[in-house]
């Protein structure tokens, strides 16, 4: 592959081409200035000194970017060594293991979905896909700025049976755009779907703060996961869709981080750590005197007494 010059480098050479030209100027004067401009050996003899200088300042700076792109090839490669030790086996990517992929992606992805709903510090992170009231495929790109840092730990054990990093990523992507479409409201039951598939009636209820449909449905493409795990509810009353307790802003830096504040101040409040601990890692709502809920607590609250929504 040839080499490209960068703006940077475009730049390097305006200044160089600039400052020999002052440099002839005041190097000599007018009337040699003028003596040498009608000379065409001159103007040929400087153009080779000038290109004699670009070719030296390029193949320098490639020298430089050919070191950095070493040693970035040196550090993929030790990390790829060093996921490929902890792999039982080496799985190769076939017609018949990417099935099997994305159902192991799938069942990670619950997994991922369900602890970022029930415990506080990974909600904090997961929390500004909800905030909105309203359900359409915007909804869907309202996408956590922190879910990167706290998500890739559950879909490690993909890479220990020994998928490919990029396959699993592959797969990931794949959930990801299936996810996409189920955020409507324009589509209603889709008949035996609904039994295998996450549908958009299935994820209208995971949207919902309606207190049955707290904490349901975290299905990624397959929802017979919440049917496994005793998480599944059906669409049986009209959604209210947001958080239990809605922020009115459209502040994205306020949506993003606004859990965090909340733990933080808290934390800053607790009377002990073990409490402190537990504003942390308990599930959201939680409070040392019962004065916010958690889901289940308002979920079991509905059942006895027929209570509605109550605030977290």
């Amino acid at each position: 592959m040839g080499y490209r010059p960068r703006s940077s480098t475009c730049v390097a050479l305006l200044v160089l081409l600039a400052s020999a030209a002052l440099g002839a100027c005041r190097a000599a004067p007018p009337s040699a200035v003028s003596a040498q401009a009608s000379t065409p050996l001159h103007y040929s003899e400087r153009l080779r000194g000038l290109m004699q200088r670009m070719n030296a300042l390029l193949y320098e700076r490639n020298q430089t970017e050919l070191e950095v792109d070493k040693e970035r090839l040196e550090r993929a490669r030790e990390l790829a060594s060093a996921a490929a030790t902890l792999a039982v086996v080496e799985i190769e990517l076939t017609w018949w293991t990417l099935p099997l992929l994305i159902l192991g992606e799938d069942c990670c992805y619950y997994w991922f979905h369900r602890i970022h709903h029930e415990v506080r510090l990974f909600w904090a992170a997961h929390v500004n896909h909800h905030s909105s009231t309203h359900y359409n495929l915007s909804t869907a790109l309202r996408q956590s700025w922190t879910t990167p840092l706290t998500g890739p730990i559950f879909w490690a054990p993909l890479a220990v049976v020994g998928f490919d990093p990029a396959a699993i990523l592959v797969a990931q992507s794949i959930s990801l755009i299936y996810q996409f479409w189920i955020h409507t409201e324009l589509i209603d039951r889709m008949g035996p779907l609904e039994a295998i598939l996450n549908t958009p009636s299935h994820h209208r209820v995971h949207h919902g703060r309606n207190v049955r449909y707290l904490d349901r449905n975290y299905a990624g493409i397959f929802i017979f996961w919440d049917r496994l795990f005793g998480t599944f509810e059906p669409e049986s009353e009209r959604v209210d869709y947001g958080l239990t307790k809605n922020i009115h802003t459209f502040n994205p830096v306020e949506i993003a981080f606004h859990e965090w504040k909340a733990i933080w101040r808290d934390v800053r409040s607790a009377t002990s750590w073990r409490e402190a601990i537990a504003y942390v890692f308990e599930p959201p709502g939680w409070s040392p005197d019962h004065s916010t809920r958690t889901a289940r607590e308002m979920q079991a609250e509905l059942l006895q007494s027929g209570v509605g929504d109550q605030t977290r």
